[in-house]
């Protein structure tokens, strides 16, 4: 059976809502961070970063969101959760995949954690940085809207409800105490009410016990 360390809310949320669109058996491994269980040697044998989440499916072991993203939709292709290979429509969710996983989830890694960034001695280095991360992820957040209207489709990829979906909704949810959170958007707004009324995804946040704002 397919395993997911989580942690409510965390990088693990997209792995499980997709899980929960699959529709196959898995188990949920609760990750306690309260008790810095991702940094203990059991969690570390799994993931060398201390970091969450981490798949178990048979002999595989696999970190990094995106990761366990593509090879769920890879190694269950039934549930249409990716477009065909080779194809070009595959060619552009790679992309998305890639910018969400290495250009909004990096910059959101930095607003979180501006203390990495910073120098200790700079009084107001952690504060700078988290605020320049606010401001370039909201410059991101409005590419993602541009690319919603451009195509007019419900979907991140158009009309194919994709891995990329449940990746957006959980960055998005990040943003949400943000100045100009992501709900906010003309088309970002209406398109991440369309993801969280998939029963796929109220399951995973009823588990997750998320509350208001689910955005």
């Amino acid at each position: 059976m397919l395993q997911l360390h989580y942690h409510p809310t965390d990088a693990s949320m997209a792995p499980h809502m997709l899980l929960q669109e699959l529709g196959v058996p898995f188990e949920l491994l609760l990750v306690d961070r309260a008790n810095q269980a991702h940094k203990s040697e059991a969690y570390l044998r799994l993931n060398p970063n201390g970091l969450i989440p981490v798949l178990v499916d048979g002999d595989t072991v696999l970190y990094e969101t995106a990761a366990i993203l593509l090879h769920l939709a890879d190694t269950h292709p039934a549930a249409g959760l990716a477009p065909p290979l080779g194809s070009a429509e595959r060619a552009h969710y790679y992309k998305w995949m890639l910018w969400l996983s290495n250009t909004l989830h990096a910059t959101l890694g930095l607003y979180f954690y501006p203390e990495r960034w910073a120098s200790p001695d700079h009084v107001h280095g952690a504060t700078t940085v988290k605020a320049r991360a606010e401001a370039r992820a909201g410059q991101l957040l409005e590419l993602l809207d541009q690319e919603l209207a451009r195509h007019g489709g419900p979907w991140l990829l158009g009309e194919r409800f994709t891995a990329l979906d449940p990746y957006t909704l959980m960055l998005a949810r990040w943003t949400r105490h943000f100045g100009r959170p992501a709900r906010e958007l003309p088309q970002l707004g209406p398109y991440l009410q369309r993801v969280l009324a998939r029963p796929a995804v109220q399951r995973a946040y009823v588990t997750e016990q998320i509350g208001a704002p689910p955005v």
